[in-house]
């Protein structure tokens, strides 16, 4: 199966309400949506989300690289040289992640066609059916309160909190979350860098004399301190993931030489794609480390794509696969389907995708 064109679309995502972290409030989101066409005209789908704040990329960025740099590289290659292919995108260029995911994907895509299965099963075929969280978006106290009351009851079972905006509101908003839900219910907090180290352990371990139950706390400080991160998780009891302090399974190395965290968020937008989220997942097992798969405001495709390689791995034992759930629609036909926090993959080969609407041509 050949590569014969490569085509670009921008694709604009309104989202249902302003999402807001620590770094920033979004009200609508682009992405960038990659076709890969082959000779026998099957086609391969794939997103890049752009996340100035935490990969650097832009949509015009990501737009230029595959269309100046990776397009004449790939035009003609075969499909059925995974290995290859998945080498050229990621010796291509330094950095520009996004860009290399939503390549990765579609040449995923077509792998998995070329085969006649989905691609979670020639990833490994663990499990078909999977569950997420759900994101609350940091704001004032009683509205987040309303928010996770609506995601329990809506069957979420676990509730990922945006918090990193300030300590004494920040601890308003974990505590009155946690008396408004179910001790059942799982809380995630997500601090997007927001802290400095000897505040987030003073906050944490506030938490915990209060008995607010967290499963985990998220990337507490900036990402480049490692130094800080291990500080916290030295010095607290709530285990510690890693989110922006790890893009590449060179990172995933560098965090478990230094013990810096308990768990690894892998989002394909920061690894790079399918190929080198597998490769952090694969150290993490063998050093004991389990993994959430994340994402960043992304339609249908990416997150399908992310979801597959969730269902082929067994040591991706968390999902943060929400952000269709977060916009006013979706215009993604086929890929995984919703109900609720569960997420059932797709029988149909590669990744499943037949489609999109809104998408603008770029090229």
């Amino acid at each position: 199966m050949i590569i014969k064109d490569i085509e670009l679309f921008q694709l604009e995502l309104p989202m249902e309400r302003a999402f807001s972290t620590s770094l920033h409030t979004v009200k609508e989101a682009e992405s960038t949506v990659i076709r890969i066409v082959s000779k026998e005209g099957l086609v391969g789908w794939g997103e890049a989300s752009p996340s100035e704040m935490v990969t650097g990329d832009s949509n015009a960025a990501i737009q230029g690289f595959i269309e100046d740099w990776l397009k004449p590289q790939l035009l003609g290659e075969n499909i059925e040289n995974l290995e290859k292919i998945t080498s050229i995108i990621q010796n291509s260029a330094i950095g520009n992640t996004s860009a290399k995911a939503a390549a990765e994907m579609a040449v995923y895509d077509l792998f998995g066609q070329q085969l006649g299965v989905p691609v979670y099963q020639f990833l490994g075929g663990y499990q078909n059916r999977l569950e997420t969280d759900l994101t609350v978006s940091v704001s004032d106290a009683q509205e987040m309160e309303q928010d996770a009351i609506r995601a329990v009851e809506r069957g979420f079972r676990t509730l990922k909190l945006k918090v990193g905006k300030n300590l004494q509101e920040d601890l308003e908003r974990v505590e009155t979350v946690r008396y408004a839900v179910s001790s059942e219910i799982n809380i995630r907090l997500d601090a997007n860098q927001g802290w400095q180290p000897k505040e987030a352990v003073e906050i944490i371990r506030e938490m915990e004399e209060l008995g607010l139950d967290l499963e985990l706390v998220e990337q507490p400080v900036p990402a480049q301190d490692l130094t800080g991160l291990k500080f916290v998780r030295d010095n607290v009891l709530t285990p510690i993931m890693a989110d922006e302090s790890l893009f590449s399974p060179r990172d995933a190395i560098r965090l478990i030489k230094e013990d810096c965290c308990d768990i690894f968020n892998i989002k394909l937008m920061k690894a790079g794609g399918l190929s080198q989220a597998l490769m952090i997942n694969s150290v993490a097992e063998a050093a004991g480390i389990q993994c959430m798969l994340g994402c960043m405001l992304e339609s249908k495709i990416a997150i399908t794509a992310a979801a597959q390689l969730a269902g082929a791995c067994r040591n991706i034992t968390r999902l943060d696969l929400d952000a269709p759930l977060l916009l006013a629609e979706d215009p993604v036909q086929g890929g995984i389907s919703y109900q609720g926090s569960q997420i059932e993959l797709p029988s149909a080969p590669g990744l499943g995708i037949t489609g999109a609407d809104n998408l603008t041509k770029i090229n």
